[in-house]
């Protein structure tokens, strides 16, 4: 555990601008310094298995929580849901494409030979929610040859960023952080798992500054640097 005067957080990448700002906020408040590690959430929870120096863990979904509170690592009182989002297809910004997001919609033909990039479903929240988006939609299985999966959501971001790929499904929060890129239409909420971040203390870590630091995410003014990029707070029911 750090001392009083530091502690770490493990957070999902898609939290990266909002934690920044989060972690820099608490400690001129007079808060200690916050150290950010930033990764899918699966990548961070077996870190944090494998004993890396997490004092606070936020999840890109439930299920790698889930995965740390079975195996007794996480300290269960302190678990809330600390916000929501969306997902969203996003296309670089000169592109025409045009797509409504329902059932039997031509992703492929939107698509025009080119790659989708999304993060790997079987380790990344955004994917695994993009996949039973598609899968709902019943565009899975045409698209899934013209993938390209990514180790986490920032990465599948950056494909489309620099023009490497003709669309991308990523969260509403990373699509508001890019100038290159433009939101072409929103998942119906219904086509996927509510989409939430649970935050919660790491087991043994829950006295001093890393229960401060909690409490600051929770309180008003954690909840408005949330907003501020985009993510929903309070967070949907999951």
């Amino acid at each position: 555990q750090a001392g009083d005067d530091t502690l770490t957080l493990f957070a999902a990448a898609s939290m990266t601008d909002a934690m920044t700002e989060a972690a820099k906020a608490f400690t001129a408040a007079g808060g200690a310094e916050v150290r950010l590690a930033f990764g899918s959430s699966s990548t961070l929870a077996k870190q944090i298995e494998n004993g890396g120096p997490a004092d606070l863990f936020i999840s890109a979904d439930s299920m790698w929580m889930d995965y740390l509170d079975d195996r007794d690592l996480i300290d269960d009182d302190s678990r809330f849901n600390l916000a929501g989002n969306a997902l969203v297809l996003i296309a670089p910004k000169g592109s025409a494409m045009k797509i409504d997001l329902a059932k039997g919609a031509d992703l492929l033909g939107a698509l025009a030979g080119a790659k989708l990039a999304m993060g790997d479903p079987e380790h990344v929240p955004a994917g695994r929610y993009g996949k039973a988006a598609l899968e709902h939609l019943g565009l899975w299985e045409a698209v899934r040859p013209s993938t390209v999966f990514t180790a986490d959501v920032r990465e599948a971001l950056n494909f489309v960023d620099r023009g490497e790929a003709a669309a991308g499904i990523v969260y509403a929060t990373d699509a508001a952080i890019s100038q290159n890129v433009r939101t072409v239409a929103t998942f119906p909420a219904g086509s996927h798992d509510p989409i939430v971040y649970p935050i919660a203390l790491i087991r043994g870590h829950d006295e001093g500054m890393p229960q401060a630091f909690l409490d600051f995410l929770g309180s008003d003014a954690g909840a408005d640097i949330l907003k501020k990029h985009g993510f929903v707070v309070p967070a949907p029911n999951s």
